[in-house]
């Protein structure tokens, strides 16, 4: 399908999901990005939970920089990957020290540990940065393909660097999310509800099931 054709096409999802903030539930720059460290390979629900008493111990990074990670890992016990987790947390905010000097451009952000191009480009929307690419989750690598957007990759990044090729600028910062948001709530692994997809008509998926 035309790059242009899909620019349309997209704008009933985009109209949907515009502007809706991230299912973390965070209150600033320093809470948002100490829970997409958290939240690689769980869940949004679980880190929202156990960052909860965190957050009241630990209210910005001059506060986890003086601590030690034997102090702060009891918190994340019942997050994957927690030990290298924390350590992940613990050097960001030595290397930071306050929520001022967290980066707003990609490159900067992907060069903390734990931060890949997933999370940096979470951070750059929910903080409305300037996109420089397309937030690409686990949601989004499921529906994009079934769409027919890409071809089925498990590899995020490879189609964050297509969808980047097809879709114009302009929707970088809305579209990722906007995807994400579909997979969440219509467009499900099992039994997706396609009558209530505001791009049933565009999808791959939807067609060979009429």
């Amino acid at each position: 399908m035309l790059f242009e054709n899909w620019k349309e096409n997209l704008e009933p999802l985009i109209e949907k999901y515009k502007g809706r903030k991230h299912p973390l539930h965070y209150n600033n720059t320093y809470q948002l990005l100490i829970m997409v460290i958290l939240s690689a390979q769980d869940s949004d629900a679980n880190i929202n939970n156990i960052t909860i008493p965190f957050f009241k111990k630990y209210n910005n990074l001059e506060t986890i920089s003086n601590s030690s990670i034997e102090e702060i890992i009891p918190y994340f016990t019942k997050v994957k990957n927690y030990p290298t987790k924390t350590n992940w947390i613990i050097e960001l905010a030595k290397l930071l020290k306050t929520e001022s000097n967290i980066p707003t451009n990609l490159t900067d952000l992907i060069a903390i540990k734990g931060i890949g191009r997933k999370s940096a480009n979470v951070v750059l929307r929910e903080t409305n940065q300037k996109a420089e690419g397309i937030i690409v989750d686990l949601h989004v690598i499921r529906v994009v393909p079934r769409i027919g957007l890409t071809p089925k990759y498990e590899d995020g990044n490879k189609i964050e660097k297509l969808l980047m090729q097809m879709l114009p600028y302009e929707i970088w910062n809305e579209i990722g999310m906007a995807f994400s948001f579909l997979g969440r709530e219509i467009c499900r692994p099992t039994n997706p509800r396609c009558y209530e997809c505001p791009i049933n008509r565009h999808c791959a998926y939807y067609s060979n099931t009429l």
